[in-house]
């Protein structure tokens, strides 16, 4: 069995886009053929969310493609899937989100033993020059990257 992490997509835009902080691994409840979708990398996290409601965690607008071969099935690409986590990390995340102004988003998904997790921390939004720091600190090592690899030319 394949013990390591296998990373099924990231969410590059809330890097971009958010301050991201205390991150977390949680577990996602999946129905049906997702898990073969998800195999064939049939999922995407752009434009999505986390929200808790009743004490439980959801994952809203994360897109994940119909398993071609399932006849049966016919889930919702873009259904809500709640995402499993312990009750103190559920409060924690809570209380950050209605005292500081916080949002949670979803940062990458990936295979841990075999089953799907999903990484999320809480978010506060940038500021435009906030962004432009970050695409500036972007090309810099991008530009290192490139120099090191040529060996200095």
């Amino acid at each position: 069995m394949n013990n390591e992490m296998k990373v099924i997509t990231t969410n590059k835009k809330a890097f971009f886009n958010f301050f991201i902080s205390d991150l977390i691994e949680a577990g996602i409840e999946l129905r049906g053929s997702e898990v073969k979708s998800i195999r064939l990398n049939g999922m995407s996290l752009n434009e999505s969310f986390v929200v808790i409601k009743n004490d439980e965690v959801f994952l809203k607008n994360a897109y994940i493609k119909p398993y071609e071969h399932d006849k049966i099935s016919k889930l919702d690409e873009r259904r809500d899937r709640k995402l499993l986590l312990h009750k103190a990390e559920i409060a924690k995340f809570a209380r950050k989100v209605q005292e500081k102004g916080f949002s949670i988003m979803a940062t990458k998904a990936y295979f841990d033993k075999g089953k799907v997790k999903v990484s999320i921390g809480l978010a506060k939004g940038k500021h435009l020059y906030d962004k432009r720091t970050t695409e500036k600190d972007n090309s810099v090592k991008k530009e290192i990257r490139r120099v090191v690899k040529e060996g200095g030319r």
